[in-house]
């Protein structure tokens, strides 16, 4: 059967517990509330594990009591006052928010890493205890048993779980903090970023770099070959970011900060890129950065940063780096405020690689259609085959199936369907041959794009899908026809006056 979210088990079920305990208070609120007891367990179970395994290796000189044995071992020390099974004891306690916000506060003083990362205000009046009681019994029920990489897979899969539930609650906002895992696990399969730097300048919750350390174990590939660089605007969405690597145990270097004004990686050149900008963002401090060194294509306009993004992305690539990165559909064919322009220079300096067209409907903050831009730093260098000149196009607009009234999402095999054609194309070892296929794919040149004005809308290359043959006789088709049209006709009659009937009930004649 094909994952997609609307087919988990248990995390749907802890949700649903989990929300209804939410009451009145706010989606956007009510996330720091139930993500930060998550983490807190997630901490104190690794804790409590490798407590159990010290306390039994007393006779060799281990100490338990020794913060330095767990940090030696990357797992967070856990004053007294903080572990789980103290705050379990006492959810029933009036007092139950403030042994909580002594507990964050506790952990952040002797756990530098995370100082200012844990929610701290669930002492608030607003926060009913008698729920965040309920809350603490219903989380004390995830079972962790099974050794420290299934509780850290349980819980990173429960933490992701109710972060796109959340997004889902809180809509348009949603989208600020959360990539629909589809999305992620798209670029992730098309990049396969197995070794090096990896960076994201607007790393929302830090999806990408779950999901890029979730590809490099499944190809059974060593976690500790990629580094991690992300930057995130928001502070309390970094909060989520940081506390979502460190409940997966992922090291990586994640600052706060506007990527465009305060950029805190200036000197980083990156090995992969990927990212998921905010669409169309107009107020981006543009006006400031006239003449900023990284407009190499051209000064993007002050009123929309979809140009902005893809340069800062360019200027941080390596000289063999890879880059995929989500834009609006306007990205690929606008030309007002100098855009064209921009978009033209770019394909001349042959980075574009590829262009993907994706479907409605994908995200939670926004209806605007979106499609995946593909760059790469040097089309020759070796790794795969020399494509220069050249630019895939896909059109992915009809995959993915629903999974509620208002969410699409791609399906493994769409996933597949669509990496597996972009690594055909650009000639991976382990690929299939590549050949252009009729409305979904096709190989076009610079030139080809010339022709077109530099649009890069995938539907203007691919074409349209083969007819299939109709090879019914013309006569019988129309006897056919003509014979379902009676049919129809009769049925209307019927309705008709079985309308009628009804309305003369109701004192209505027709």
């Amino acid at each position: 059967m094909t994952e997609t979210s609307a087919t988990l088990g248990f995390e749907a079920k802890l949700w649903e517990a989990a929300n209804a305990l939410r009451g009145s208070m706010d989606a956007a609120e009510y996330k720091h509330v139930v993500l930060g007891l998550i983490f807190l367990k997630y901490i104190s179970d690794a804790f409590e594990e490798h407590r159990a395994k010290l306390d039994a290796e007393r006779h060799l000189g281990a100490d338990p009591e020794d913060p330095d044995e767990y940090r030696a071992e990357g797992i967070f020390w856990v004053p007294a006052e903080a572990r789980w099974s103290y705050l379990q004891k006492n959810a029933r306690q009036p007092t139950i928010g403030q042994l909580v916000d002594e507990a964050m506060a506790t952990v952040e003083r002797d756990n530098p890493s995370l100082k200012g990362v844990l929610p701290k205000d669930y002492a608030r009046p607003g926060l009913d205890k008698q729920r965040l009681g309920q809350l603490i019994d219903l989380i004390s029920n995830i079972d962790l048993r099974g050794g420290e990489n299934h509780a850290r897979d349980i819980l990173g899969r429960v933490y992701e779980y109710f972060l796109s539930q959340f997004a889902t609650a809180e809509g348009k906002k949603g989208g600020e903090f959360y990539t629909p895992r589809c999305i992620v696990k798209l670029l992730v399969e098309m990049l396969r970023p197995y070794k090096g730097r990896v960076y994201d300048p607007c790393c929302g919750s830090s999806g990408m770099f779950v999901q890029s350390e979730e590809f490099i174990r499944a190809h059974g590939g060593r976690i500790g070959d990629i580094s991690i660089y992300g930057q995130e605007l928001n502070y309390t969405t970094w909060r989520l970011a940081r506390m979502n690597l460190a409940i997966r145990g992922i090291d990586g270097r994640i600052e706060q900060g506007d990527s465009f004004l305060n950029d805190r990686f200036p000197d980083l050149k990156a090995d992969y890129i990927l990212a998921n900008p905010p669409f169309n963002m107009k107020r981006w401090g543009g006006e400031h950065l006239r003449e900023d060194k990284r407009w190499k294509f051209g000064v993007p306009p002050v009123n929309n940063a979809n140009f902005a993004w893809v340069q800062h992305i360019i200027h941080h690539l390596a000289p063999t780096g890879l880059a995929g990165f989500v834009l609006a559909n306007g990205s690929m064919s606008s030309g007002q405020s100098g855009e064209g322009e921009i978009r033209k220079n770019i394909i001349e300096a042959d980075l574009v690689d590829c262009m993907v067209a994706l479907p409605d409907k994908l995200f939670y903050s926004t209806q605007i259609p979106a499609c995946l831009w593909f760059l790469a730093r040097d089309k020759k260098n070796g790794r795969f085959r020399d494509r220069r000149g050249q630019v895939l196009f896909i059109d992915a607009r009809k995959m993915g199936q629903m999974v509620d009234r208002t969410h699409r999402e791609l399906t493994d095999e769409h996933i597949r369907k669509i990496a597996d054609t972009y690594h055909a194309w650009r000639g991976d070892k382990d690929a299939s041959e590549y050949r252009d296929v009729p409305g979904f794919c096709k190989s076009a040149t610079l030139e080809e794009i010339r022709r077109h004005g530099y649009v890069l809308t995938p539907g203007r290359y691919v074409g349209a899908p083969p007819q299939e043959e109709d090879d019914e006789p013309f006569e019988e088709k129309m006897r056919r026809l003509v014979a379902e049209l009676r049919e129809q006709q009769a049925e209307a009659v019927k309705l008709d006056a079985a309308i009628a009937r009804n309305l003369k009930e109701l004192g209505y004649d027709v």
